[in-house]
């Protein structure tokens, strides 16, 4: 059965030409992918027209489910004839809004597009439709005795393309990078409706420009991305997890120094005392240990051998020495490590009822704790009331800063006190010449911001690139620039 949404969503798309009635053109739509791969209905307008964000109400016209490149092709150049926008949709758990629908678009879903096409041992690549989920990934990679490192705690559920389309980064980037690290070639349909095999998976191709770096990062809104051709390198061996309480914030830097000189780490988080509060009222895992410290930091590193253990647990004992570390937990299993993890990874389900105001800010290592420091006293002073969650990434560089919605407040009124708080904070990510979005994209909650990040000159430029691959401005319309 039809929605209102349906019908309604016709009367909001800019240009539509009325002479093809709404029932005529879904019934074209339905022509280009396999039967029942169209849907109206209200439930799945609302399912599949939305990401995590909670800020603009979904309102898409239709959602289709393409098999192939080819179908993919099809509906791009039907967009085009009838002036409709095309939104994609795959796991659905972007945070910027780059993947909801709020102006009468089609959803293009990538469920359907989820197959593993093809694996070469020597290459040590493997082939991916788009809609692969990134879990599913890191399975097959281990089961050639491999490893895809790109990991983050929406890995069950998030899908290659958006992963892609949004150069995602995750918990392992100090030590194997962003996403487009690991992709050797793409296929993509362009908003023109062209199929393009981008650098066609070879190592070394210095034949001009290499157009597929446009594509990852771009949103979608140069076109869609429906294969990658993924790297994988070896498995890391005796993962093992070291979670330090410390003493003051601007001791992260000191203890990542000290580490990083005799240890490659493949991961290094931090979190505040706060946020931890917040996973062990789930109840589900237990402190590390019984003193309290206002941060933590997580360490992970392959504990190759008994020399490399010991010269973790020098370093520890480095670190409490000079004062920087109150006590720490080093992992003695793959579970204990796992546990651990938890600790961190544990902290956007935990606080997701409080239903938090994101911001996803970067800069460089050096800078990290004074930028931090300097950010969470502005919060604090305007907001006393809001509790502030900090955690991160912060051997690259890149904080996640939560600010929870008291019980009492509506929504609405809540949001726009943190619209607000976006001037401010992001005022000081452009003093430190950092990031309004270090890897969550920009979508339409970060596009009124990227001034702070991008130069005027530089998003002209980027508009100009949108307008050769998407003349019509029918791929992903309004996010991450308005031309």
């Amino acid at each position: 059965m039809e929605s209102p949404l349906f019908l309604a969503g016709f009367e909001r798309i800019k240009g539509f030409e009325r002479a093809m009635a709404p029932e005529q053109m879904i019934e074209e739509l339905k022509n280009l992918v396999d039967e029942g791969k169209v849907r109206v209905d209200e439930d799945s307008l609302q399912t599949f027209g939305k990401d995590w964000t909670k800020i603009h109400e979904p309102k898409p016209v239709a959602i289709v489910f393409p098999k192939s490149t080819e179908q993919v092709q099809s509906i791009v150049k039907f967009a085009n004839k009838h002036n409709i926008g095309l939104v994609p949709s795959g796991g659905r758990t972007g945070l910027s809004a780059g993947a909801v629908a709020t102006n009468g678009e089609i959803v293009v879903s990538f469920d359907y597009m989820n197959q593993i096409l093809d694996f070469s041992p020597s290459d040590r690549t493997v082939k991916c439709q788009s809609g692969v989920i990134t879990e599913q990934l890191q399975d097959y990679a281990e089961q050639q005795g491999l490893y895809y490192p790109v990991d983050f705690a929406s890995a069950g559920s998030s899908q290659l393309g958006g992963n892609l389309s949004t150069n995602a980064g995750g918990i392992k980037v100090i030590r194997y990078g962003m996403s487009r690290d690991w992709v050797s070639g793409l296929k993509v349909v362009t908003g023109n409706g062209d199929i393009l095999e981008l650098n066609k998976d070879l190592e070394k191709n210095n034949t001009g420009y290499d157009i597929r770096h446009l594509f990852i990062g771009a949103e979608g809104t140069l076109g869609f991305i429906t294969e990658a051709t993924m790297k994988l390198t070896r498995q890391p061996t005796n993962l093992t997890v070291l979670v330090l309480g410390l003493s003051d914030l601007t001791n992260t830097m000191d203890v990542l120094q000290t580490f990083q000189q005799q240890i490659d780490l493949t991961a290094y988080e931090f979190f505040s005392h706060q946020a931890m509060g917040h996973v062990l009222a789930h109840g589900d895992v237990q402190a590390p240990f019984e003193g309290e410290a206002p941060y933590y930091a997580l360490l992970e590193f392959e504990a190759t051998s008994d020399a490399v253990m010991d010269d973790a647990m020098a370093l520890f004992e480095k670190c409490v020495e000079e004062g920087w570390v109150v006590d720490g937990v080093i992992s003695q299993s793959e579970t204990q490590a796992q546990n651990l993890w938890r600790l961190r990874e544990g902290i956007s389900e935990s606080i997701a009822p409080h239903t938090p105001y994101k911001n996803d800010i970067s800069v460089v290592v050096s800078k990290v704790p004074q930028f931090l420091q300097e950010i969470d006293a502005v919060v604090t002073e305007h907001y006393p009331d809001f509790e502030i969650i900090w955690f991160g990434h912060i051997g690259d560089g890149n904080l996640h800063l939560n600010i929870l919605k008291p019980a009492d407040l509506a929504k609405e009124e809540f949001f726009e006190k943190c619209l607000q708080v976006n001037k401010w904070v992001f005022e000081i990510v452009e003093k430190y010449n950092g990031s309004v979005s270090a890897e969550h994209g920009v979508g339409l909650t970060k596009k009124d911001y990227l001034g702070y990040t991008r130069s005027a000159i530089e998003i002209e430029y980027m508009k100009g690139i949108k307008r050769v691959f998407d003349p019509n401005n029918i791929m992903n319309p309004g996010k991450v620039i308005d031309l």
